[in-house]
């Protein structure tokens, strides 16, 4: 059994603010196994919404959660800002969240388990895995997923079945040991390329919800950074360990 004093919840935002407060409200209402303390660290890039007002009223009225917010200057995205979390995590552990709706901060304690059991320093929520719910939505999405999947996982000798997954728990001094360099939505596989080159680490995969977002709901992600994640793949395998 392993003992986890603190979580620290990593949430990169752009543009998110008519999701964020109930993404919040999510992460405040869940309980922790073993009475974690639960770390929110919101990183704002650069939004031209309402983000940062949104979050400062929410920190306002929920003093009980405790919410750093950070703010970008210029927008650099996605990956970017997950650099800023991780490098203000104080947690024995972090997971990173999205802010929209997408995943369920309930299922933390799915991910947990592997960790407080002692098996795992990384812990992969999988779409793919076990009989979680999960809308139905884009046919070719699935497909490029599962192909950077086995792409990756050609290189890596992981047999992972959801390498672009947003929910990853790390353990806080492994990924501040990682010289992350992909700024965009090339994190996913920068990342795990270079977890896979950790000596003797533990990663492991639980099967999770999935809520996905229609492209008029808020969904950024397109085809161009599906080319992208095939060039991070090949660089950070073969050209840049």
């Amino acid at each position: 059994m392993q003992t986890i004093n603190k979580l620290s919840i990593l949430i990169p935002a752009y543009n998110e603010e008519k999701t964020i407060h109930l993404i919040l409200d999510k992460v405040k209402s869940v309980k922790l196994v073993g009475d974690i303390q639960k770390e929110v660290i919101i990183v704002n890039d650069c939004s031209s919404d309402e983000t940062v007002q949104a979050v400062e009223l929410y920190k306002e009225n929920n003093s009980d959660l405790k919410i750093q917010l950070y703010n970008q200057e210029t927008n650099k995205g996605k990956g970017a800002a997950i650099h800023k979390a991780i490098e203000k995590a104080t947690g024995d552990y972090l997971v990173i969240q999205d802010a929209d709706l997408e995943y369920d901060p309930e299922e933390y304690n799915d991910l947990l388990k592997p960790v407080i059991d002692g098996y795992a320093d990384v812990v992969y929520g999988s779409r793919f895995l076990g009989g979680n719910p999960h809308r139905i939505l884009f046919y070719w999405h699935s497909i490029g997923n599962k192909f950077l999947t086995n792409l990756s996982n050609m290189f890596t000798n992981l047999n992972l079945t959801d390498m672009e997954t947003c929910y990853k728990l790390i353990k806080t001094d492994i990924a501040q040991s990682l010289q992350l360099k992909e700024q965009r939505f090339g994190f996913e596989p920068e990342l795990t390329a270079k977890l896979s080159r950790v000596k003797d680490i533990r990663i492991y995969e639980v099967g999770i919800s999935y809520y996905g977002r229609t492209y008029e709901e808020g969904k950024k992600i397109g085809w161009k950074d599906g080319f992208r994640a095939i060039y991070c793949i090949l660089k950070y395998n073969l050209f840049s360990k």
